[in-house]
């Protein structure tokens, strides 16, 4: 009788030579590589394209709809739909994907957007900078925001602004470190795109820096599958992921959803930066 841990450890190698072959690939030059990858990408839209018609066959059926939802609890299967974008993340995920997304283009125009809550099928938001007043140029902003959530999750359907909260005019930065835990990591010229950085604090915390399209992200150094440290692993800048050295769990940098396991989560912590340097406020 094969077991559960037996069938897991065969997919985590399976996933783990994956990997390994997608990163001897990103190290041929351009001309092979290109190559590579689009016999990669017509294989994927291969198997897409069967793979959507089995999902159709089996919802079509009441029987078949709940073997297909049982189906999806089984990580291998849903990191193979999750891949083929067959399952999609959540929602809240999702409109923060597109909230960083939006947000170069905000900043470019001197405004900036802040997510603040999802609830259902409204999104609160928080505007800052050019974006928060009644100018034509601030209602453009927001008109573009609004239009790419509805665009990108379409489950949104009302989207509300929330009032700017007073900010305190001057606060010394060892007032903050003392009273709110901030505590000082490397610079951002020290943490490479697509490099992940491993920050050790005092109290042993271990934090694990990302800077992903020029966007700073910190988790708790800690895979959800099995608590070992994720700074060593393999990370995609395009696909924007990191996937643990160990056990090859695969994780969205950006956010730290997993796509290998959707019940497995990296832990996000708040991050800023003062100066120029990284400041992080482990929970």
């Amino acid at each position: 009788m094969v077991t559960p841990s037996l069938i897991n450890e065969e997919f985590e190698t399976l996933a783990e030579k994956v990997d390994e072959a997608i990163a001897e690939v990103r190290a041929l030059d351009d001309k092979a590589q290109n190559g590579a990858m689009n016999m990669k990408r017509a294989i994927e839209e291969f198997h897409k394209f069967g793979l959507i018609k089995l999902v159709q066959h089996l919802k079509a059926d009441e029987n078949g709809k709940a073997l297909l939802f049982e189906m999806i609890d089984e990580p291998s299967i849903y990191a193979l739909f999750a891949m083929h974008g067959i399952v999609r993340a959540d929602v809240p995920t999702r409109v923060n994907r597109v909230i960083d997304m939006v947000r170069p283009y905000m900043q470019s125009h001197g405004g900036d957007v802040e997510l603040v809550e999802v609830t259902q099928d409204t999104v609160y938001l928080r505007l800052h900078g050019a974006c928060n007043g009644c100018s034509m140029s601030s209602v453009t902003l927001r008109n573009g925001v609004e239009e790419a959530l509805k665009e990108h999750v379409p489950e949104i359907v009302h989207i509300e602004v929330v009032p700017n909260e007073p900010t305190v005019g001057m606060v010394t930065l060892d007032a903050i470190t003392v009273a709110k835990g901030w505590v000082s990591g490397p610079t951002v010229d020290e943490v490479e795109v697509g490099k992940p950085f491993r920050m050790d604090i005092d109290d042993g915390t271990s934090v694990v820096i990302f800077n992903i399209d020029n966007q700073i992200h910190a988790y708790r150094n800690m895979c959800a599958h099995q608590g070992l440290p994720i700074d060593g692993g393999l990370m995609d800048a395009e696909a924007k992921t990191i996937t643990c050295p160990y056990h090859g769990f695969c994780f969205d940098a950006t956010s730290g959803e997993c796509l290998t396991a959707p019940q497995a989560q990296l832990e996000p912590f708040p991050v800023r930066i003062e100066d120029g340097v990284i400041q992080v406020r482990p929970s």
